[in-house]
C-alpha cells in the first residue's frame, strides 16, 4: 500500500485540476471510475475525432484546447450547455479538448471523490500500428488491488470500436500506453527507434525529451499544456546536449517506476524525483 502522506498528496487538486467554483458539481459526480470516464466523455470532444461524431469545428471552437485549467474547461462547458456536468452532452455542445484535457478532468474528478490521482504523459500504441503516438492518460491509485492504474479517459465505444481496441482502457496495460521515462530510456538504450515516437510529423528523442518535461511536471503537481515550452526541452532538429544526458536519464529511471509493482519502490522514486525537479530550474522556465 501507498502510505497516507503520498494518498493524501494525490487527493489534492493542483492549480490545474481545482474545480474552484465547480467543486460541488464534481462531488455530484458518480463516485465509480467507469461512472466518471463516462461523465468526462460526456462532456468533451477529441478535436482530432470531432468529425466522427458529425462535429464540423470551427477556428474557435478548435481554439478550445488551449484552456488551460479544469475550472476553464467546465465554464465553456456550462457556457455550452447549463445542464448538469454529468449529464451527456450532444457532440457538438461539448467543449473541444485532447487526451491531456480528458486526462486532468477525470483526475479532478477521481481527487474530488478522494481517490489519489495523477496525470502522465507518454506514448499509446494503440492509435497508429508500429508507433507510439504522443498521448495522455490518468493514473490512478486502485486500493483494492493495491497498485497504480492505467485509464484512458478518451476512448468511449465509439473510439473503441474504431481503433479495435483488444483491452479495457479503464486498466490499460503498460506495454500499450508507455509512460515518457519508460519511453525515453526505450530509446535510449537502443531498444526502439526513437523516429517511432511522437505525432504527426513531430518526432524523434527532442520529442520524447518533451514528453518526458510533461511527464515529470505532471508527476508533482503541474500539468502543463502539450505545447508548453521549458528550458530543458530542445528543438525537434537539434540535438538533445550530451551534458544534459545524465540528468534527463535520472528524470527517466526515476519517473518510469513511479507507477512500479513494487508500489513502496515507486513511492521512493517519487520522492526523490520530486526532490530532483524542484532543484532544476530549467523546468520551471
Amino acid at each position: 500500500m501507498i502510505s497516507a502522506d503520498l494518498a493524501d498528496t494525490f487527493r489534492q487538486q493542483s492549480a490545474v485540476t481545482d474545480p474552484g467554483p465547480h467543486a460541488a458539481a464534481f462531488r455530484a459526480l458518480p463516485d465509480d471510475v467507469p461512472g466518471l470516464v463516462r461523465a468526462v466523455q460526456g462532456v468533451m470532444v477529441h478535436v482530432f475525432w470531432a468529425g466522427r461524431y458529425g462535429v464540423e469545428l470551427s477556428p474557435e471552437r478548435q481554439g478550445e484546447v488551449n484552456l488551460r485549467t479544469v475550472r476553464r474547461i467546465v465554464d465553456r462547458a456550462l457556457e455550452l450547455d447549463p445542464g448538469a456536468l454529468g449529464a451527456t452532452r450532444p457532440p457538438g455542445r461539448r467543449v473541444v479538448g485532447n487526451c491531456r484535457d480528458h486526462t486532468v478532468l477525470l483526475t479532478a474528478a477521481l481527487r474530488a471523490a478522494g481517490v489519489p490521482a495523477r496525470a502522465r504523459c507518454g506514448f499509446a500504441t494503440y492509435f497508429v500500428p508500429g508507433h507510439y503516438e504522443d498521448h495522455w492518460v490518468c493514473e490512478r491509485w486502485d486500493a483494492a488491488a493495491g497498485r497504480w492504474v492505467l485509464t484512458d479517459a478518451q476512448l468511449d465505444e465509439l473510439q473503441r470500436e474504431a481503433l479495435g481496441l483488444d483491452f479495457d482502457p479503464l486498466d490499460t496495460p503498460r506495454d500499450r500506453f508507455v509512460v515518457a521515462g519508460e519511453a525515453w530510456r526505450l530509446c535510449r538504450t537502443g531498444a526502439a527507434d526513437p523516429d517511432d515516437f511522437g505525432i504527426h510529423d513531430m518526432k524523434g528523442l527532442p520529442f520524447v525529451l518533451g514528453d518526458l518535461v510533461r511527464d515529470v511536471l505532471a508527476l508533482t503537481g503541474e500539468e502543463i499544456l502539450p505545447w508548453d515550452p521549458r528550458a530543458l526541452m530542445v528543438p525537434l532538429e537539434a540535438e538533445v546536449p550530451a551534458a544534459d544526458l545524465p540528468l534527463l536519464d535520472r528524470l527517466a529511471e526515476l519517473s518510469s517506476a513511479c507507477g512500479s509493482a513494487d508500489v513502496t519502490a515507486g513511492e521512493a522514486a517519487w520522492r526523490e524525483l520530486r526532490s530532483v525537479v524542484a532543484a532544476e530550474p530549467r523546468l520551471h522556465a
